[in-house]
């Protein structure tokens, strides 16, 4: 496979400067999906790509949905397995401009430290992630005429806007979408020398409670230690979610819940992620959460509860001497495996409900949920993925999952009952989603050799 590969890795070294040009001239392109001011150029960006992947052969076209429209190409291979590449080609909002070093929409080389990085907004989410698997396929075809694989490409336009329309589109579609596994390349490396595969994704469960006892704000003088305190409700139920030893305690929450294998557990332990490495650089020493856990079981392989916000009572300067009506909070579950989302919202409500005294009311409102995803372990796929980027950076590919949720990846999982392979090159500081994003060239020219490897790795997966 080296010496069939030597051609393909060579011209994309000799090309790096075009694809370079190429990647700047998208860049330009401010395709900011959450401002409607910006839907012009949503659809121009849209436009550029349905352009270059039709120069190197695809069938492309540009298709509507409820938001910003979607790029779908589709190069055939007859008898060869078949990939459905997903990325994104909306932007994040460059707020606060006055804080970036030079325009964000005039992507630029800066090697103030002897590391060159393209510094522009979406340079590393998405569109120069996505130009390294693009960059992988021209190569593929301008030495060899063909893809080791088929190939459809699927780019959508509003994923930094909860990828408004793109599920429903891919349901309406599933027929065009057909494949033996999805390619995304949206995440990031475990470190700068060591490359990744995401291979879990935590789901996610979102509720609102609101706790109402008198029917207006109370004078603490006149009802303090008589009336009931919505506020020291809402605390109660709050304390209740966890034990002493950080376990939730719902009933049934860890129902579906599976241990890593012990090779795999091995694994992670050899990475070295200790919780001085992990919260220390967030002013922190001691891990939260299941006691006797990692610290990257805690964050990827297991579930978790967290309240993102309380709201209640008198929070302006000086004092007031009130007991509120009403108290709320913001509560959120990470899931893992096979937790079901619906039968959480019936087990929390109730939990909730058990703890509110019987002359007060709650309110649980259920924002959507989505399941956890994870791969199998012994999955072909991800195993010759593993093997092509461990010959790419000259060590072995990390397996691990990730603590946030993508709910496309769910969509692809229910609607097309496909797995996905999580395979970013992105770093901790590559500054998504702040003032002067970047991604190291590094990045960018590995990256688009791994996915060469990769291609024709799964040729033969």
């Amino acid at each position: 496979m080296a010496d069939a590969l030597d051609p393909v890795l060579n011209d994309i070294d000799r090309d790096l400067d075009n694809s370079l040009e190429r990647l700047f001239a998208w860049l330009r392109i401010p395709s900011i999906s959450t401002d409607s001011a910006y839907a012009g150029h949503c659809r121009e960006a849209a436009q550029w790509l349905e352009g270059n992947l039709t120069a190197l052969g695809f069938a492309t076209s540009v298709e509507e949905t409820s938001l910003h429209p979607v790029v779908l190409a589709h190069r055939p291979k007859p008898g060869a397995p078949h990939v459905l590449f997903y990325g994104h080609y909306d932007v994040q909002p460059v707020d606060p401009e006055n804080l970036w070093k030079t325009p964000p929409f005039e992507p630029r080389i800066d090697e103030t430290d002897g590391t060159k990085r393209i510094v522009a907004r979406g340079a590393s989410d998405d569109k120069g992630q996505v130009m390294t698997f693009v960059e992988a396929c021209r190569a593929h075809l301008a030495m060899t005429g063909d893809l080791p694989v088929g190939v459809t490409i699927l780019i959508e336009g509003a994923e930094e806007n909860g990828s408004q329309g793109l599920p429903e589109w891919v349901e309406a579609n599933r027929d065009r979408l057909k494949a033996d596994v999805v390619l995304v390349c949206d995440t990031g490396m475990w470190d700068r020398e060591t490359p990744q595969i995401t291979t879990s994704l935590r789901g996610l469960a979102y509720y609102e409670v609101k706790v109402t006892c008198a029917d207006r704000d109370l004078h603490s003088g006149f009802f303090g230690g008589a009336a009931a305190n919505p506020i020291h409700v809402l605390s109660r139920i709050i304390a209740d979610l966890h034990d002493a030893d950080g376990r939730v305690t719902l009933p049934g929450f860890y129902d579906g819940v599976r241990e890593p294998p012990p090779e795999l557990l091995e694994q992670w332990r050899g990475l070295g992620l200790t919780p001085e490495k992990f919260l220390g650089p967030i002013g922190l020493k001691q891990p939260a959460g299941e006691r006797g856990r990692l610290p990257i079981e805690l964050i990827q392989s297991r579930p978790a509860c967290d309240v993102n916000g309380i709201i209640g009572g008198y929070t302006g300067e000086g004092t007031k001497t009130v007991i509120a009506s009403q108290a709320s909070a913001k509560v959120s579950f990470r899931l893992v495996d096979d937790q079901d989302p619906e039968q959480l919202s019936k087990t929390f409500e109730a939990f909730v409900r058990e703890r509110v005294p019987a002359d007060c009311s709650v309110d649980v409102v259920c924002y959507k949920g989505s399941r956890a995803v994870a791969l199998p372990y012994d999955m072909p796929q991800l195993a010759a993925a593993q093997e092509a980027l461990s010959a790419e950076w000259g060590r072995a590919a990390v397996a691990v999952g990730a603590g946030g949720s993508i709910p496309i990846v769910g969509d692809f999982k229910r609607i097309l009952g496909l797995d996905t392979l999580l395979i970013g090159f992105g770093l901790d500081d590559d500054r998504i989603h702040s003032p002067n994003e970047k991604y190291e060239l590094t990045s960018f020219h590995k990256g688009t050799r791994s996915w060469a490897r990769i291609l024709s790795a799964l040729a033969k997966a």
